[in-house]
């Protein structure tokens, strides 16, 4: 079934946190390099995006997790699979595959579940993060002029990394974790190059970050700025994620609630970290905000970002089964 369809009808879940659930593994160096990469020449600890080439099982495992505890999307574990975020680990020409086979396994579990529940459709999301480079800050205080990267730049990795993920079997693509719009601006551009090269088109999320208390992104804009700043596109929907817990980020949901053209996204923290950078937050707490959310009449889609994990997700399907989506005709 057509996903634009559903979320005419419904509230749709998306998962929780990859990396959260990642770190219960407690995996070596060993379980990064696998056969593939075992004479690699710089560590790999820690390089989560790899796994899907050197340790599938663990990916399909939580993917099925959420599944079970009721999301309808899963997001690939792709968040820095750009050549650019990869040349940290010299692993620039495993891109493509790391794309590719995580996109895949995902497709495969989303589909037994789909096949077990004919009636509950699952999606498959490509996770597309923000690059650890940013086109519209410099790095160099002595030298505000100066960037580490271009337009160009960003916009052609952002391209590679696309075309592994619909090779790979995704549905939609979520360009998530904006704090410069610029460089959403180079997804975006190299998104819809490759749509053009290949005739096909799948939708387009994309989640900007509010990164404190003074409500804007990294890059300087409001929420309502950010929003603007993307709406050249025909996305499937705009939202927030990371940086704040759904307490926080209640009122920049409302701006999108209220202004945004397309459907809303919000999949927020379990609430802000500790001094161990920790998540606390419980389900019950965090599934107690976002019912706030549903209840004004905000999302169309939820979900969870860091710290949250299957028994998080279990709490805000339960709860978003409750309500009624968000009406796009308040933009109006």
């Amino acid at each position: 079934m057509n996903i634009i369809e559903i979320l005419k009808k419904r509230i749709l879940v998306l998962d929780g946190a990859m990396g959260t659930m990642i770190q219960r593994y407690k995996l070596s160096e060993e379980d990064f390099r696998g056969e593939r990469f075992k004479d690699h020449g710089k560590p790999l600890k820690g390089n989560n995006d790899l796994l899907a080439l050197t340790r599938p099982d663990i990916l399909r495992a939580i993917h099925a997790a959420y599944f079970e505890a009721g999301a309808d999307i899963a997001e690939t574990n792709t968040f820095s699979a750009t050549r650019i975020a990869q040349a940290d680990y010299g692993l620039e020409d495993a891109v493509y595959d790391i794309n590719y086979y995580s996109a895949k396994l995902a497709r495969e579990v989303a589909d037994e579940f789909t096949q077990k529940e004919p009636n509950k459709p699952r999606f498959v999301a490509g996770s597309i993060g923000p690059t650890n480079r940013t086109a519209s800050i410099s790095p160099d205080v002595n030298d505000p002029g100066f960037r580490a990267i271009t337009f160009d730049e960003l916009k052609e990795a952002y391209k590679e990394q696309t075309k592994g993920l619909i090779d790979g079997g995704v549905d939609l693509l979520l360009v998530e974790t904006v704090f410069d719009t610029l460089n959403a601006k180079a997804a975006l551009f190299g998104i819809q190059e490759f749509f053009d090269e290949i005739g096909k088109e799948v939708p387009i999320m994309v989640s900007g970050t509010i990164t404190d208390a003074s409500g804007r992104t990294l890059s300087g804009q409001t929420t309502e700025a950010f929003m603007i700043s993307v709406s050249h596109m025909p996305l499937l929907s705009v939202g927030l994620n990371c940086a704040l817990g759904a307490k926080e980020m209640r009122p920049y949901l409302q701006v999108l609630g209220n202004k945004a053209p397309f459907m809303v996204s919000a999949h927020p923290n379990a609430g802000l970290p500790n001094e161990f950078g920790e998540y606390d937050e419980t389900p019950e707490k965090m599934g107690n905000q976002i019912e706030d959310f549903l209840q004004e009449g905000l999302l169309n889609i939820v979900g969870g970002c860091c710290g949250t994990t299957p028994d998080h997700i279990k709490v805000i399907s339960d709860l978003a089964k409750k309500y009624q989506p968000r009406s796009k005709a308040k933009a109006d």
